[in-house]
């Protein structure tokens, strides 16, 4: 699994950059706001599924086929409606014909995406080495494709394609996988009582799915409308660039977890001085990533994507601030499990998407694309750290932080 991120995350950066550099910053623009566009909507389609599908398939191994066969259905409805609210939300923006196209390409994946019930199957028997696989093929194949598309000079159409053709391949591997245990099929299986139970526990994560892509997307969209495709490729390029350490705060966090939980069962005092402990880590390390990149951005930028998107230098040394937050948050997430507090989390995030929201309406016509990375900065800050002042329970978790940016014993 390790493996597999590490591979995606550089194969995605090299051959990210190298498309960018081919399609330059308006085509690039345009491609990444289909993306976002439609990553905007995807948690209709996931149904947030996902960790509930692994706890009932290891509580209720016996009642596989059901579960599945039910998540799967469930899924394909969920991608059915999630193309219909898309299709609204395109008439309100000023999109062309085209571009509502490339967005409706990019969006029909999520069809595919149903077989990742596969995937659900495989965590719940600890075997997650056969999906890591299934996406090594599909990254595999993906970057051969993109590569071979720049050489014979493909226009932009057949980049949009490859998104498609990534969660087709994806969606083959993974049922071949399923198949070679040799095991009955689920597509047969459909049960309404536990439909209606998967839905009824996942309502709450679904809502939290959208607030995350609003957090997360929202600023390339509204660059789009108020600004330009040239400028969402420009301020795509740099984003891309700085989102990528946010994987390390997730090792970090994933891989000190249990002894975080184990703290809370000795004493109160081991379990907060550990959390301090890791606070702290997290901070100064997003500040040694944040320096160097503030101090050599518009070099990285040029070096990478070349003079075109020279501009997304200074985005990139605004916008590698908000990976403090990033980095403060995926370990403050440790605490609200800790705690079963994770609707405070929620809560958190929706007024992180809200202020962001706000903030790039107030910021992006007087600053352009430097007021979005700041946008983005405020709202991370908001999310992640000083929302957690305002309520009575998570305000002890505000002082933990605080203590720890300032280094107080």
């Amino acid at each position: 699994m390790f493996a597999e991120q590490m591979m995606r995350m550089v194969a995605g950066l090299l051959v990210g950059i190298w498309v960018a550099r081919y399609l330059g910053p308006a085509q690039f623009g345009l491609f990444s706001y289909a993306l976002a566009f439609t990553a905007l909507f995807s948690s209709i389609a996931k149904l947030g599924l996902d960790s509930i599908m692994v706890r009932d398939l290891v509580r209720e191994p016996t009642q596989r086929d059901v579960y599945m066969g039910t998540a799967f259905w469930l899924k394909i409805i969920g991608a059915i409606t999630m193309l219909g609210v898309i299709g609204i939300a395109l008439q309100l923006t000023t999109s062309d014909s085209t571009t509502k196209l490339y967005v409706f390409i990019i969006a029909s994946g999520a069809i595919f995406q149903s077989f990742e019930v596969v995937d659900f199957y495989y965590q719940s028997k600890v075997l997650s080495k056969f999906i890591s696989i299934c996406k090594l093929i599909q990254l595999f194949s993906s970057s051969l494709i993109k590569i071979y598309l720049i050489y014979i000079g493909s226009g932009l159409f057949w980049f949009v394609m490859v998104s498609l053709v990534d969660q087709v391949t994806l969606a083959i591997t993974m049922y071949l996988a399923y198949r070679y245990q040799k095991i009955n099929n689920f597509f047969n299986f459909f049960d309404r009582r536990l439909a209606k139970k998967l839905l009824i526990d996942s309502w709450p994560l679904i809502l939290s799915g959208l607030a995350v892509m609003i957090y997360m997307r929202i600023d390339q969209i509204m660059i789009k409308e108020m600004l330009g495709e040239k400028e969402v490729g420009i301020y795509s390029a740099a984003t891309r660039i700085s989102e990528v350490c946010y994987f390390i705060p997730v090792l970090i966090a994933n891989s000190i977890f249990p002894s975080i939980v184990n703290s809370k069962g000795i004493s109160e005092k081991l379990y907060y001085s550990r959390m301090e402990r890791l606070y702290r880590f997290m901070f100064w390390s997003a500040i040694a990533i944040a320096i160097p990149v503030t101090l050599l951005g518009e070099m990285i930028v040029t070096s990478l994507y070349g003079q075109a998107y020279r501009e997304a230098g200074i985005v990139l040394m605004i916008h590698i601030w908000a990976g403090v937050f990033v980095f403060i948050g995926v370990g403050s997430s440790n605490w609200f499990i800790c705690e079963g507090l994770q609707k405070y989390a929620t809560v958190n995030t929706i007024v992180g998407g809200v202020a962001n929201v706000l903030l790039n309406l107030l910021l992006i016509p007087i600053y352009g694309i430097y007021g979005a990375a700041v946008a983005t900065i405020i709202s991370y800050c908001m999310a992640a750290y000083l929302m957690n002042f305002f309520f009575g329970v998570t305000r002890k978790n505000f002082y933990r932080m605080s203590r720890a940016i300032i280094y107080i014993k």
